[in-house]
């Protein structure tokens, strides 16, 4: 059911906060008469700054308008509880609004009911329900997070039409073109933390930063980066420690994850800053799955996953994935490195099952969104 009109209008505020709450969800707020007009509106800010509510509400007042006995539109449950700051269901009871339109409840076990039941305690009118599949669908990490215990996993994967990511020698700069890079670029900033394996960084050498999003001056964030590394081979002097381009007002930190043991190299990466963490599976290898559940618990909504045919082959035969944001560039290859190495499998029904969310094209390039099917 889509969404009232209101209800959009705060859907589209939540949309302009896509790339600076994390990891507070996305969400907006509109506030409005009872003749249909708009008093304030606003969305979240970054996190332990002002939440959508808020800025709603400062806003009204610097128009002048008084919101006692207005509707609010909200695209998340407003808060319950002390966090970064305070319950915004309290600040709305003592503004005295009339009704609080709300699209979905806040699976945060902390807020979850509380909001809105602080709400009709105080008399308040309380409706759920009002765009709550548009809200969900922005805040797909966040809720990951808080029902899964782990990050929405979306893996960036760009390639010929035959669905090769690089040529048998090794070579795969550029097959996309420059304005599928770009999106690329913004993907990542969307994102919590990147996630890359040890053999795109001995391979490639990336920084993987957001150098190609000039509209996200001044970042107010860079996502953090994950790297794969069961034995501690990123080299001290990888770009991944270098700056690059603007700088962040929450600049990234630099997680790495092993499962074998080494002091001098763990002391000397973490002198650069980085963080490691051991975490073997029986084979020897990164518990791909433990990682996750880490993850979450460093506040990871949302993880970009850039890496090669096999890390992303082991994410997928683990079940770590969620969505594929694929670019396939008008060419073929012929023989190559493919998107992922898992399997074989034998029969039809062991394949992973998608479905198509989006199609686009991005300069010359197709964009292609898909999600595993539950």
């Amino acid at each position: 059911m889509s969404a009232s009109p209101f209800m959009q209008n705060a859907l589209d505020l939540a949309t302009q906060a896509l790339r600076m709450t994390s990891p507070n969800p996305r969400v907006g707020c509109v506030i409005v008469n009872g003749q249909g007009k708009v008093l304030g509106q606003g969305h979240t800010q970054q996190a332990g700054s002002l939440h959508a509510e808020i800025v709603a509400m400062q806003d009204a007042a610097l128009r002048g308008h008084n919101i006692e006995g207005a509707t609010v539109y909200v695209t998340l449950e407003p808060c319950a509880h002390q966090g970064r700051t305070g319950p915004c269901c309290d600040a709305l009871v003592k503004a005295k609004v009339g009704k609080v339109v709300i699209a979905m409840t806040d699976p945060n076990p902390l807020v979850s009911g509380k909001g809105t039941g602080r709400l009709r305690a105080a008399g308040i009118d309380v409706i759920l329900g009002d765009g709550a599949e548009a809200a969900a669908q922005q805040n797909p990490g966040f809720l990951s997070r808080m029902t899964r215990s782990k990050p929405w996993v979306r893996m960036k994967m760009a390639a010929s039409l035959d669905g090769q990511t690089a040529l048998l020698n090794g070579q795969s700069q550029w097959i996309t073109g420059p304005s599928a890079r770009a999106d690329g670029h913004a993907w990542r900033a969307r994102a919590c933390a990147i996630l890359t394996g040890i053999g795109t960084v001995l391979k490639d050498n990336p920084v993987l930063d957001l150098r190609l999003c000039p509209d996200l001056v001044p970042l107010p964030r860079m996502p953090h980066l994950v790297i794969v590394d069961s034995r501690l081979e990123t080299p001290l002097n990888a770009k991944v420690f270098q700056h690059s381009g603007p700088e962040a007002s929450t600049p990234r930190q630099i997680w790495i994850y092993a499962a074998i043991d080494n002091p001098p190299k763990k002391a000397a990466l973490e002198a650069q800053g980085a963080h490691v963490t051991l975490l073997p599976n029986p084979q020897g290898k990164v518990d791909l799955a433990a990682l996750m559940t880490d993850l979450a618990r460093r506040e990871v909504n949302e993880l970009h996953v850039e890496a090669g045919h096999q890390l992303n082959g082991s994410l997928i035969r683990e079940g770590c994935v969620d969505e594929f944001l694929v670019y396939l560039a008008p060419q073929m290859l012929g023989q190559g490195q493919g998107m992922a190495q898992w399997g074989p499998i034998v029969d039809l029904s062991q394949a992973l099952q998608l479905e198509f969310t989006e199609t686009q094209l991005i300069g010359k390039d197709l964009r292609v969104l898909a999600r595993v099917r539950a």
